[in-house]
């Protein structure tokens, strides 16, 4: 099984910003970077953010010297912004702690900021071509459907976790097999139609052989996400521009450190007037922004008169980015 993956991954592999070409090593520092940036976010999505943060910084050291402010700001749109925050506090540490190199042992990894089991696990394999298997989502589908197992992966990640450590045992190309093992999920062991018929190992998949790929791995019952409704103001000066204000770096919420449109809380708007709204989707809850026209005011020191053309300096989170579009289209 691990030759005939190997074969398959040889021949079928994609190109990706942040894999090494054949005769190349690794460069960890990518390695990193992609697997910070692909954590629940898909390869197609992340291709442009990596390209350019490699061309902003290239060197962990170059991320290292950056203001958080900046990598917040090239992040944006990405979502997930705690990933940003430890990305930089993560680089700080290797360039203090580790000379600017990346460690290569587990215990040392896991303790970086932002690096959990899975992540760790797919630096040593496939920056290091140690031994070490990465389960992500694709590796949990592929397993599942291998051994037919019938329970919701939330259950039996840990069996799962085992039986993929059983197939990679003694491979000797630990970092080029990580990638294979993912890459047959993401490709052709698809959650829906998967391509059975392209699989390098459906003779040993259980579920081909009962005809059931497509139902495993058996979905969870999903519980219906909260809504929540929230209301900023829209502020506009003489100049054309329009007001922001930054959140403490300190706050725990999920945009601290980044720039929004004002926020009002209670009553506060009730008597002025609505100018449109706007619905986001978070992986807990689904979001109603309503937005306000406010009236001009000084701005304070958290605060910010930005022009249209001046958006893309700031750190504003796609709900935001969304919110200062419609304010635009319906000016």
């Amino acid at each position: 099984m691990q030759k005939s993956l190997l074969n398959w991954y040889d021949k079928n592999k994609r190109l990706m910003p942040w894999r090494a070409l054949p005769g190349q090593r690794p460069d960890p520092y990518a390695v990193w970077l992609s697997e910070i940036m692909l954590q629940q976010t898909t390869v197609v999505a992340v291709v442009p953010y990596f390209n350019k943060f490699m061309a902003r910084w290239p060197r962990v050291q170059d991320l290292a010297r950056a203001h958080v402010d900046e990598v917040l700001a090239m992040w944006a749109g990405l979502g997930y912004y705690a990933r940003a925050r430890n990305l930089h506090k993560c680089a700080q540490k290797i360039v203090a702690e580790y000379q600017g190199c990346f460690p290569s042992d587990t215990n040392s990894l896991l303790g970086l900021p932002g690096v959990g089991p899975y992540t760790a696990a797919a630096i040593r394999s496939i920056a290091f071509d140690l031994p070490a298997v990465a389960v992500d989502g694709n590796v949990e589908r592929v397993v599942s459907r291998l051994f037919a197992l019938r329970q919701p992966v939330a259950v039996i990640k840990k069996k799962i976790a085992e039986k993929a450590n059983e197939i990679a045992n003694g491979v000797t190309r630990p970092g080029d097999f990580t990638q294979a093992f993912m890459e047959l999920g993401a490709t052709v062991c698809t959650p829906r139609q998967p391509k059975c018929d392209q699989c390098p190992w459906s003779r040993e998949c259980l579920a081909f052989q009962k005809g059931i790929a497509a139902e495993l791995p058996v979905k969870a019952v999903k519980k219906k996400k909260p809504l929540r409704r929230e209301a900023a103001l829209w502020i506009e000066n003489k100049k054309v521009q329009f007001l922001i204000e930054k959140r403490p770096n300190k706050d725990k919420g999920l945009f601290a450190g980044m720039y929004q449109l004002p926020s009002v809380t209670g009553d506060k708007h009730s008597s002025l007037k609505k100018k449109g709204q706007v619905r986001h989707v978070f992986t807990h809850f689904d979001l109603i922004l309503e937005i306000f026209e406010g009236k001009k005011i000084k701005a304070t020191a958290e605060q910010k008169w930005i022009s249209w053309d001046e958006v893309e300096r700031y750190a504003l989170p796609s709900l935001m980015q969304k919110a200062i579009k419609l304010c635009k289209r319906i000016k």
